[in-house]
């Protein structure tokens, strides 16, 4: 496949692995918890800080977790005032830092695709298997952003190109052709595993409740052909506890052969006459849940008069804060349009080019529409973290009385925690008596996600248990306290290992990773118990090169 070449990219290729993992410090005065709620970054999230650090601080509880990714990078016009900045040990790229990207620029494409790409590498490693990275791009670098992502995703994540209309009638200072439009990119890891949900679903139909969610009676179970033509599919369907029996009507079939329609019966994914007598049904139907309604039709390429303009997304600014204090924010309509498409009621939601938190915006109007529970990540680089872009969020949540719109008067309502990026996640330094000791939670996270590349699913126990990963169980020895984790506590121990060998043993006998300070015992012997020691604070990672996954920095003395 064909790559592309840019000033810059052997240094930048691996760049992303050697970012240092950042803690996430809270800032409670600046949050927006839920009324009698302490600020968590297991809520909506607003984070300030470089968007690279703030994308590897994010991966121990977030990778391969994000639904729906969607940024607004600069579009390297030579008119929006950006600098690169990131700390690659390069002499070639250490000139760069720090200076401007003007029109006048020769190497303004070299800078912003040694600027994209780390971060494009760590938004892919986020990315659910089944979610959408969305890209908003114009002319100017669409070519080179999507010849990366080729190279990143492949030819076959690429998804589509969809086009709208950011402007009505011709630029006088255009040189020749006045461009109206722009792009949004979409790929995916698995494009064959991605819902288009569409955001103009008719929520009002899902209507009854089964504990599950709420669902509505869609399509009746048959499909218009005869016995003859399908006798595979004409066969009688018995209510799961009644008994009672169903045939198709006349000229009809069952739309499933007799192993799915059981395994939909099993999944209780079917509506019985008999257990909603008030809704007058003569036949069985299938239950259809907002996330499982995919549009009747394919969605289209070009937007040119489904979403709004540019100037859309400044009157409504002007409406939050009686001005605009932010240069060409994207309409609110084309970022709820996109996340809507591509999000179901719980998706995660990132931003890592917040500005002015339109896409926050979006995922609380969505929200309110289908009393979804959808999430929100944002990061913001700039110092306007605070007082313009989770500001923008707090009227939106509590409402802007002045405003015109009345959804937006009367609040729209949610959370958020707003975060800086703290030290590194040095436990070495930590272990000498320097920095700041990161959390139990932190460290847990950390180890979990360096060690195997998943994201912990968290659970308490005994002899720190903290959940598992990448099909290990885990547990964790530690305290953030040096002197107790110098001291004897600290130490795996032979009866503590056998306490967690046991414990692993009823937990489907998984392999067992502790992670300790020392141990009192050779690898040897906790082999023989099915555990592997990963000594802190030495690095644990992930063997990179082949693919493979597994645990370096282990004691196998």
């Amino acid at each position: 496949m064909p790559t592309l070449d840019f000033k810059g990219k052997p240094f930048v290729y691996s760049h992303h692995l050697s970012v240092p993992f950042r803690q996430l410090v809270i800032d409670a005065d600046k949050s927006l918890p839920s009324e009698g709620s302490a600020p968590s970054l297991d809520d909506n999230l607003i984070i300030h800080g470089d968007n690279l650090e703030a994308l590897k601080a994010l991966l121990p509880r977030y990778a391969g977790k994000v639904d729906v990714i969607y940024i607004d990078p600069p579009y390297n016009t030579g008119n929006e005032g950006w600098a690169y900045n990131d700390n690659v040990n390069a002499p070639q790229l250490k000139e760069w830092l720090g200076k401007t990207v003007d029109a006048e620029d020769m190497e303004r494409h070299d800078k912003w695709l040694s600027m994209m790409w780390p971060r494009l590498q760590l938004l892919k490693e986020l990315l659910a298997d089944d979610g959408v990275l969305l890209i908003s791009i114009d002319e100017n670098e669409f070519a080179n952003l999507t010849a990366i992502l080729n190279e990143l995703f492949g030819v076959e994540g690429a998804l589509s190109s969809f086009v709208w209309r950011r402007r009505i009638g011709s630029s006088m200072s255009a040189d020749w052709v006045s461009t109206d439009h722009e792009y949004v990119v979409a790929f995916s890891k698995n494009p064959q595993t991605v819902a288009v949900l569409g955001d103009d679903r008719d929520m009002t139909k899902y209507s009854i409740p089964d504990g599950t969610g709420r669902f509505y009676a869609s399509m009746p179970l048959t499909v218009g052909m005869t016995k003859a033509m399908r006798p595979n599919q004409w066969y009688e369907l018995k209510h799961p506890t009644t008994g009672r029996g169903y045939w198709p009507p006349e000229g009809r079939i069952w739309g499933y052969y007799p192993p799915t329609m059981a395994r939909k019966i099993e999944e209780k994914y079917i509506i019985w006459p008999d257990d909603y007598p008030d809704r007058k049904m003569t036949t069985p139907r299938l239950k259809s849940y907002p996330e499982d309604a995919k549009r009747d039709r394919k969605p289209t390429s070009t937007w040119l008069d489904k979403v709004g303009r540019t100037e859309e997304g400044t009157k409504l600014l002007r409406q939050i804060f009686d001005d605009s204090p932010f240069s060409y924010p994207k309409p609110l309509s084309l970022v709820r349009h996109l996340v809507g498409q591509f999000s179901a009621q719980d998706s995660t939601v990132l931003d890592s080019f917040a500005g002015s938190g339109t896409t926050a915006h979006a995922v609380l109007e969505l929200n309110k529409a289908d009393n979804g529970n959808r999430k929100f990540i944002l990061i913001e680089t700039e110092d306007y973290a605070d007082t313009l872009t989770a500001e923008r969020v707090r009227r939106v949540i509590n409402g802007v009385p002045t405003a015109k719109d009345e959804m937006l008067k009367a609040g729209l309502g949610g959370s958020f925690t707003y975060s800086d990026l703290g030290e590194p996640m040095d436990l070495e330094r930590f272990f000498g008596g320097e920095g700041t000791p990161p959390t139990f939670e932190q460290v847990a996270d950390y180890v979990a996600y360096t060690a195997t590349g998943k994201t912990l699913d968290k659970a308490t126990g005994d002899d720190g248990f903290v959940g598992h990963a990448g099909g290990y169980r885990l547990h964790l020895i530690y305290q953030p306290d040096a002197v107790w984790m110098r001291g004897d506590d600290a130490k795996l121990d032979l009866t503590t290992a056998e306490r967690i060998a046991e414990a692993a043993k009823a937990d489907g006998a998984k392999p067992v990773l502790v992670f300790a300070a020392q141990k009192t015992m050779s690898q040897r012997w906790l082999t023989d118990l099915g555990i592997t020691f990963c000594q802190l604070p030495y690095s644990i990672h992930r063997i990179l090169g082949d693919g493979s996954e597994g645990v370096s920095g282990v004691d196998a003395a």
